[in-house]
């Protein structure tokens, strides 16, 4: 997960090893045979090339955009590579002509499309809608364990030039986590030192994925550490980890 924070990547790998996965990082699949029973899949490392027989192959490589033959040029709308051009209302160069989703640059993701949809429809209503903030736009991984991040990672608050407060909370800490049989993983915040601004938060667990919103509403809201610590979280909960890594940021925490 190479667009994840360092130490979500080098937990999900921890987390894959200790349930008997073989992860093989900067790895490519070069050629897949399917013509006799299961499949073999030809992988080149760094060693060189190694065939691995499976029964079945997943791919799950993302996806590309496909914007041919569907009438752009008959029409003008301008383009760049394989994305319609769009300003921050979704309007094309041609009056009357929108374009949301993938097909446009951005996260290919479902929640994005369907937020570019209202807004852009918004617009064609006659508000004045507010345009999307992509830096604060929530991912998530749905594997075992979940990931889910939002913002900066703390290597790119660093090249940014944050002064930073990081904090961490590992799940075996968490009362609730321990009775659920789901200790492994960590909520991780970032924090810039000098204004309180919430630069980041990464997690990696169980039920990850229905505890970021807390981290997205917090950075739209402009909240500061100091004000997440004040907010009193319910316990036993899985989602008082984000306030335990807060409080772990400002040297207040009290539960590790």
């Amino acid at each position: 997960v190479p667009l994840e924070d360092e130490d979500i990547s080098k937990q999900f790998e921890r987390s894959f090893k200790k349930s008997g996965i073989n992860v093989m990082t900067n790895a490519s699949v070069t050629s897949v045979d399917t013509s006799g029973k299961g499949v073999k899949a030809t992988v080149k490392t760094a060693k060189g090339e190694e065939v691995l027989d499976a029964d079945i192959i997943l791919s799950a490589v993302g996806i590309k955009t496909n914007i041919e033959n569907i009438g752009l040029e008959e029409v003008g709308i301008a383009v760049d590579k394989d994305k319609i051009l769009v300003n921050k209302y979704y309007q094309t160069n041609i009056p009357g002509y929108y374009a949301i989703g993938d097909v446009v640059d951005g996260p290919a993701l479902a929640h994005v499309a369907s937020a570019e949809g209202i807004t852009c429809v918004e617009k064609i209503a006659g508000l004045n809608p507010e345009p999307i903030d992509y830096g604060n736009i929530p991912g998530c991984t749905y594997a075992t364990p979940e990931i889910a991040s939002v913002g900066m990672t703390e290597k790119q608050a660093k090249e940014a030039g944050y002064e930073l407060k990081v904090g961490k909370f590992p799940f075996s800490a968490s009362g609730k986590a321990k009775a659920a049989g789901a200790s492994d993983g960590f909520v991780k915040v970032i924090f810039d030192a000098k204004y309180g601004e919430w630069l980041g938060c990464h997690m990696i667990g169980a039920g990850v994925t229905d505890m970021i919103a807390e981290a997205v509403l917090g950075r739209k809201l402009e909240t500061t550490g100091h004000e997440v610590l004040k907010a009193i979280h319910p316990h036993p909960t899985m989602s008082e980890a984000v306030m335990e890594a807060v409080a772990d940021a400002y040297d207040e925490v009290i539960h590790l």
